[in-house]
């Protein structure tokens, strides 16, 4: 069931009227039974795999809760030092061991459906062989899912959440179906209490909820699903293109994606605080960042969170780092030496999510692509502050951030290479061809008009590109669009609401079906 179609509406509105109808007490309930009715519209078998997930994750979690209270309850005063440390060692091997059974089969299983056809065919290519396939369908919302449930896991083990007691009421917080399409990931800490509590019917709550899926769909809808018939175009016969062209498509892919990824965000978090939960927040204007790491602090943020605590972190401040780090100064001495956990930690985070995006090289080299970026960053700050010193540029005026906004912008845009073509060696090609007969006039001519869309849909998407940009220089100064809206006047409020519902079916995108979004796919 598509967030962009008529029967979602009717689920979400006949899903409330039930869940306030309810006795707040089993409001959770109505949830599950939802979220279980929505994910079995994606396929009877993709239901076994969130199942497995959510049994396993259940139990392993129990059992590690019960070890961190058995080692709380043992009377350690009693013990000298090194029997206290030897008694934490032991507790900590058995529970890791644990711990990376299920990571392993979860993570697996994962990987598994993700790769392994691009695995065999790699294998195939390389022997020239020719070996089974199993024509493996991705489960709706595996990544997200999997990452989620795995954050719970990892937490329970540091202790620094109480595993659940009701694997009812856990497997809603595994399958909760407004982010159970393309995220947010969230945490159990922030998002469980939220779930089991039966919140109380509120109208305000409601239409604002009701306002942010309406914006969704306008992202979606009117810009995404317009700008996607040019990129298709492009992309699909890319050897017939170059020079601007080329430059324009990946523009309008940096567009697309982020409208489509944020619209659907929107429609998720519209739709749970409807019930009274807030989800995440995954985007924060990331067009706006002056850096590449500002960038990806707002840019999939639970995604780059998740990373951050439990791979970043971990391998960054372990032993095993740490002794490369020594060994790093004899090498390269002090500084970089004293960086290099850091700058292997980041590495293998950015190539984790390159990985995380799909089974294909073009996904590693755009991890590697923001991975060097990243690590140049840091190497090299101390230059940059010298050269801004040197030169006396005064960085506190405009010139300066949009300069740094347009310079990551068109970072971000060339990354968008690897992550739209369809193999790693199609967008060199197309990075190639993008520098080749470069003409504006010839682009103008030839070109722009030619690509799926006439002079009228352009309008309208400028028109809709502008919208979406006052009120994103609205939010970056701080303001709340919908809470501004709401002090307004009951006409001019009402206007607006109306004007945004017959905007989105009056200028929706033409030709295409707006059904999936583009990350369902990971």
């Amino acid at each position: 069931m598509s967030f962009i179609s008529p029967e979602f509406i009717a689920f979400i509105l006949v899903c409330a009227i039930v869940y306030f109808c309810v006795p707040k007490r089993g409001r959770w309930i109505v949830l599950l039974v939802s979220s279980y009715m929505f994910y079995l519209f994606s396929g009877f078998i993709a239901f076994f795999f969130i199942l497995f997930t959510t049994v396993s994750t259940f139990y392993t979690g129990k059992f590690l809760g019960r070890a961190n209270e058995a080692y709380a309850a043992l009377p350690k005063e009693e013990l000298s030092r090194e029997e206290k440390k030897k008694l934490k060692s032991d507790v900590q091997k058995k529970k890791r061991r644990i711990l990376v059974a299920a990571l392993l089969a979860n993570f697996g299983i994962l990987a598994f459906i993700k790769y392994f056809d691009y695995g065999m065919n790699l294998i195939d290519s390389l022997f020239h062989t020719t070996a089974g396939r199993f024509d493996l369908i991705m489960p709706l919302g595996i990544s997200f899912y999997t990452f989620q449930s795995m954050g719970y896991l990892i937490d329970v083990y540091r202790g620094k959440v109480d595993p659940d007691k009701n694997i009812y009421k856990f497997a809603l917080f595994v399958s909760f179906f407004p982010q159970i399409v393309q995220g947010p990931i969230s945490r159990y800490d922030e998002l469980a209490h939220q779930l089991y509590k039966g919140h109380a019917f509120d109208w305000d709550r409601v239409k604002n909820g009701g306002l942010l899926i309406l914006w969704g769909f306008f992202k979606k809808m009117v810009i995404a699903d317009r700008v996607a018939i040019v990129v298709n175009q492009v992309f699909s016969n890319y050897t017939e293109y170059q020079g601007l062209t080329i430059v324009f498509s990946v523009v309008m892919y940096t567009l697309q994606i982020y409208a489509d990824f944020s619209g659907g965000m929107d429609v998720a978090r519209g739709t749970a605080q409807m019930f009274g939960i807030g989800l995440a927040n995954n985007f924060k204007r990331p067009y706006f960042a002056r850096t590449v790491p500002e960038f990806w602090r707002r840019w999939h943020i639970t995604l780059g969170t998740w990373c951050r605590d439990y791979i970043f972190y971990p391998l960054s401040l372990s032993k095993a780092f740490g002794r490369i780090g020594k060994k790093s100064r004899k090498l390269f001495g002090n500084y970089i030496g004293k960086l290099m956990p850091v700058l292997m930690a980041q590495m293998i985070v950015f190539i984790t999510i390159g990985i995380w995006h799909g089974s294909s090289f073009k996904y590693v080299a755009f991890g590697i692509y923001y991975g060097i970026l990243i690590i140049l960053g840091i190497l090299f700050e101390p230059v940059f502050a010298n050269i801004i010193k040197k030169f006396n540029i005064k960085t506190n005026n405009f010139s300066w951030k949009l300069f740094q906004i347009l310079r990551t912008f068109s970072i971000v845009c060339i990354g968008r290479y690897f992550s739209r073509a369809a193999t790693f060696t199609t967008a060199i090609s197309m990075m190639k061809a993008s520098l080749n007969d470069i003409q504006p006039y010839a682009f103008y001519k030839h070109d722009l008009f030619n690509l799926g869309l006439d002079t009228q849909q352009f309008i309208i998407l400028a028109f809709a590109v502008i919208v979406l940009f006052a009120i994103s220089v609205m939010q970056e100064k701080g303001i709340q669009v919908r809470n501004s809206l709401e002090k307004q006047n009951i006409v001019f409020r009402w206007t607006v609401y109306f004007a945004l519902i017959f905007g989105i079916l009056l200028l929706a995108a033409p030709g295409i079906s707006s059904g999936e979004f583009i990350y369902e796919q990971f």
